[in-house]
């Protein structure tokens, strides 16, 4: 499961970013670029489109908060972040990033699986929900267009509630259309009168 994922990691310290991307080896990810800063983790993400990155929160440029923020905005994936700090305004800047895991240093092998595993189910679990929430907000959207054409059939044409449905249902399977593209239609021409 681990070994096909590929992670960007940046910490601005040389030796702590070589020991992460030699635990990520041998945990069997693929390390695709290494950066000392977040503006670099940031350009890196966007060009190499890893499925995770690890972010160290006190860089130079941009901190790891901030481009993980970022991140999210441009191309969603987990982000963890790492730091040597337990202050909670670093905790609560971290939240508001949409960080997925925020791991104390020193890292070990020991943590970071978990950590990987958990942020990376955890990151899919959230996108599915974003994916519902959008499915239902365009299924009430579709909703109201068509209770809205409904009732312009039923003024325009003096229609009962069932009969200017049947009308609408009729001319979506006659035009091989959606109902909803019916009702914008029945929308739009309205508009027009």
């Amino acid at each position: 499961m681990m070994e096909s994922l590929r992670v960007v990691i940046a910490d601005d310290e040389t030796i702590r970013l070589m020991s992460l991307k030699a635990q990520l080896e041998s945990l069997g990810l693929q390390v695709v670029g290494e950066a000392v800063n977040g503006k670099q983790a940031l350009d890196l993400v966007l060009r190499l489109k890893p499925d995770l990155a690890i972010l160290d929160i006190k860089m130079p440029e941009l901190d790891g908060l901030e481009a993980a923020k970022q991140i999210a905005a441009e191309y969603p994936i987990p982000v963890i972040v790492l730091t040597a700090y337990s202050e909670r305004s670093l905790a609560e800047r971290a939240i508001e990033a949409g960080v997925f895991a925020y791991l104390m240093k020193p890292v070990s092998e020991e943590d970071l699986l978990p950590t990987l595993l958990l942020a990376k189910s955890r990151f899919h679990e959230f996108q599915d929900l974003r994916r519902g929430i959008s499915d239902l907000k365009e299924a009430l959207e579709t909703r109201k267009m068509i209770e809205r054409a409904k009732g312009i059939l039923m003024e325009r044409r003096n229609l009962s509630e069932a009969e200017a449905f049947r009308r609408m249902q009729i001319q979506s399977q006659n035009e091989n259309k959606k109902l909803s593209e019916i009702a914008q239609a029945i929308i739009m021409a309205d508009r027009m009168l």
